[in-house]
């Protein structure tokens, strides 16, 4: 499969590893429709990919993403409903994506996370970031609802935090995201993508079927019962013994 590099977004694989980095430094990669839909397509090849095992996911140059681009807010109006519900669609497509992809994801973070970029950040299964990091909710402050990003917030942090990041729109840094869970590395800028890679990398080495049920199973007892998640635990404990037999 051929990698579905575009001027807005860059892709490269390392062995089992598949990068994928958004690309309009100069506009801190802002989530335009462009972008947002060749990052979609890019992660959704990725994990379908027999060759690829886990996934990176990266900004290019100073920021990891300003969130959504507000000038294409000016053709998103009532009087274009199709554009407006079409890109509604696209963009909470792309926010829910990673918890349902097969293979796991890393974020890798410096500079800039904001709104829609600070909800791809944390939808990842894990996130590395700078010490640079600039994360946070700022829509409000815009006279805009974060909607699209509030869910995986919400599920990331308790009720209380989560209301305060976007309802005061506060910015915080590396290691009050740690401190809150929202980060499990912090690395220095210019190391962040190769902190992220060993990750993923280490993911890599893992049975890729137990991969992928461990990642279905963990995202799906979140919202069960204990007793349902016990006995969604059971049947994959179960299982799971096929994938030890299919990787000798």
């Amino acid at each position: 499969m051929t990698d579905p590099t575009t001027s807005v977004l860059l892709v490269e694989t390392r062995s089992a590893v598949r990068i994928v980095t958004m690309n309009r430094p100069d506009k801190l990669n802002a989530l335009n429709t462009e972008l947002t839909q060749a990052a979609y397509d890019a992660l959704l090849a990725a994990d379908q990919d027999p060759g690829i095992r886990a996934i990176v996911l990266a900004g290019n140059g100073r920021g990891f993403c300003a969130g959504a681009d507000l000038t294409e807010f000016d053709t998103l109006t009532p009087a274009n409903q199709d554009l407006v519900d079409k890109r509604a669609d696209l963009t909470c497509r792309t926010q829910a994506m990673m918890q349902g992809l097969s293979k796991p994801v890393v974020s890798a973070v410096q500079g800039a996370a904001i709104g829609g970029g600070a909800g791809l950040a944390i939808g990842c299964d894990m996130m590395v970031a700078a010490t640079n990091l600039k994360f946070g909710y700022p829509e409000l402050k815009h006279s805009i609802v974060p909607a699209l990003v509030m869910t995986g917030l919400q599920r990331s942090l308790g009720r209380k935090a989560a209301f305060e990041m976007i309802s005061l729109g506060r910015l915080i840094g590396a290691d009050e995201a740690l401190s809150l869970g929202l980060c499990n590395r912090i690395a220095a800028p210019e190391e962040v993508v190769d902190k992220a890679i060993e990750i993923a990398e280490a993911w890599a080495g893992a049975n890729p079927q137990a991969m992928a049920a461990a990642k279905t199973l963990y995202y799906h007892v979140a919202d069960l019962s204990y007793a349902d998640a016990m006995a969604a635990g059971r049947a994959l404990n179960a299982k799971m013994r096929g994938f030890r037999k299919e990787a000798k």
